[in-house]
């Protein structure tokens, strides 16, 4: 027993030494909690134990978790909580594991814990629906889920996700009365001393928390997510309908509201089912056209982008399903195409949608206007970096002419700080589809660049080009220019490294030079390249004897948990374990 108790009172020294470190708790506080957590525990290893223990652990935790949350508002600190806060809740939900282990029935106990959790933590909704689903499936009580609910609703009087919860919990409990009746009914048991309450069992009680939800939360997003969740069930046709009335009527000015009716139709009844592939693809060309007309009567009214956005959706969600009727496969791309471009004619078209596009129409092999929509595309979103990179990449694949000057376009208009996807592209390309003397150019381009993030790309894709264009000679050509052109990424230095081992005889001399000028660089943080920097001494080329010495300047120049992490790795190198 003193052994397990031990074990757990040690896993808990790095969080309270972080408490004490971070100036959270003084370190008599420290020593206090140890004494008291001992004592918590070791009572939870007593020959005979009780619930009140479970319970007044957990206690003493949520309240470590208090005093916790004032100490960091008051001193202003809000770091480690993956180190504190997360230790402390993943080890009270560890001790009521072990209570419900011990105890299956502890429904009871688990409302106390749940109130004792409310009462510090009010102001978090979740804790008010679990709590309130605990009394409703555990307790099989809808009275006290009913009570926990309103509760909720005083402390978060416009909370979505406690209305939606509220609502659902009504409506479960109308559906259980009515199971409950069909079963008496069924076993011929009289009813007389059951209560059913028609007005209940038809879900009035869940229209009431509607009219209360929508008079407090307004908008069709909450309005079809309570729709929704009354479409789970078979007996609130009459509430749905109320629902959808005040959808048409208060919200017609929401796209939202027009996406729902237009998609209802593809739903629709419209006689018996067909049994050929050709007829069911007759009926569903059908309702996706009666989709259509929805939406379009939608635009009529609401000609936004927001409206478009929906439409779109619809008629790619609708191309993307797959049918092996060609004729139905060919009228999708045909209505998908149309609305796509008279979108873009009434430059509603969201910027997301022209990927889209262009990937249909290079699907459809329609070289001239994939290459039109890509450069209307950079007409109409001029600073966006990820337009410009689908519009070159659109023309890279059809292999234009003009690409080389597209590049040159999207680098003058985009900005600069967001502009490495292009370079990168452009790079790839130039590889690949020019000179070695235009690549050369531009990989020079590159160099001249402020954004530090380009610069220390285009180094590391210059060093790699010239080591497969021109060799090892190339290679340390380039980096021999380069090698005090900061900024750098340590990329370009491993990979000069990487480009010496590969030699048929890798010369000592160069790694070691290599080495040391990415350590100028990166040695006050970079433990792996110190630890890399001795093994290659511990190597058949190497000197161990410099690993010492090597060792020294590494604990010399490295900071913070970098010291750590490098003292542990080259604990276990020494010892053989890596």
């Amino acid at each position: 027993m003193a052994e397990i108790v031990q074990q757990r009172i040690e896993n808990r020294i790095p969080e309270l030494e972080q408490l004490e470190r971070v100036g959270l708790f003084s370190k008599k506080e420290v020593k206090s909690m140890l004494k008291r957590v001992t004592a918590l525990e070791y009572k939870l290893h007593r020959l005979i134990i009780t619930k009140v223990d479970f319970i007044a652990y957990i206690q003493y935790e949520i309240n470590v978790l208090e005093l916790i949350k004032k100490r960091r508002s008051r001193i202003g600190y809000q770091f480690k909580r993956e180190e504190i806060e997360f230790s402390i809740i993943s080890r009270i939900n560890s001790i009521f594991r072990r209570a419900t282990t011990k105890w299956k029935n502890t429904k009871v106990q688990l409302g106390k814990v749940f109130s004792s959790m409310l009462a510090i933590h009010p102001e978090k909704p979740a804790l008010w629906i679990m709590a309130a689903k605990s009394e409703l499936e555990d307790r099989n009580s809808s009275e006290s889920a009913r009570h926990l609910f309103l509760r909720a609703l005083r402390f978060h009087p416009e909370s979505k996700k406690v209305y939606q919860e509220y609502f659902r919990m009504e409506l479960l409990h109308a559906e259980k009365l009515r199971k409950q009746q069909k079963e008496l009914a069924q076993a011929e048991i009289d009813m007389g001393e059951y209560e059913f309450s028609p007005e209940i069992m038809s879900g009035k009680l869940a229209e009431v928390v509607y009219r209360d939800a929508t008079g407090k939360i307004q908008g069709a997003d909450f309005i079809l997510s309570l729709l929704t969740i009354a479409a789970i069930f078979d007996f609130t046709k009459e509430l749905q309908d109320t629902i959808i009335q005040d959808l048409q009527s208060k919200y017609t000015d929401d796209s939202l509201t027009w996406d729902f009716m237009a998609k209802r139709e593809l739903g629709a009844t419209v006689g018996e089912e067909l049994q050929s592939a050709k007829g069911r693809a007759s009926d569903i060309a059908r309702r996706e056209e009666r989709c259509c007309q929805v939406y379009e009567e939608g635009l009529n009214s609401l000609n936004t982008e927001a409206m478009w956005a929906c439409y779109v959706s619809f008629c790619l969600e609708r191309f993307k399903r797959k049918t092996n009727v060609q004729q139905l496969k060919e009228k999708r791309q045909e209505r998908l195409l149309a609305v796509l471009q008279r979108a873009h004619d009434s430059s509603l078209l969201k910027e997301d949608f022209y990927k889209n596009w262009l990937q249909v129409l290079l699907s459809s092999g329609d070289s001239e206007q994939t290459a039109a929509v890509a450069m209307a595309a950079t007409q109409r979103y001029r600073q966006s970096v990820d337009v410009w990179y689908l519009a070159l990449q659109t023309m890279v694949h059809l292999g234009s002419g003009a690409t080389g000057k597209l590049f040159q376009d999207a680098l003058t208009h985009v900005n600069p700080k967001l502009s490495l996807p292009l370079w990168q592209l452009q790079v790839e390309w130039s590889m690949t589809s020019q000179s070695p003397e235009e690549t050369e150019a531009l990989f020079q381009r590159g160099l001249l660049s402020v954004v530090p993030a380009v610069s220390m790309e285009i180094k590391e894709k210059y060093l790699d080009w010239s080591y497969r264009a021109g060799g090892y000679k190339k290679a340390r050509k380039t980096f021999t220019s380069l090698h005090e052109s900061r900024p750098f990424s340590k990329a370009f230095f491993t990979r000069m490294i990487q480009i010496e081992k590969d030699q048929v005889t890798p010369k000592m001399s160069n790694l070691r030079d290599f080495y040391e000028r990415a350590l100028r660089e990166f040695g006050s943080t970079d433990d792996d390249l110190w630890l890399e920097y001795i093994r290659e001494e511990l190597g058949p080329s190497g000197h161990p004897e410099n690993c010492g010495k090597i060792h020294w300047r590494a604990m010399k120049l490295l900071e913070g948990e970098s010291v750590e992490r490098f003292t542990a790795q080259y604990t276990l190198l020494q010892t053989g374990h890596i």
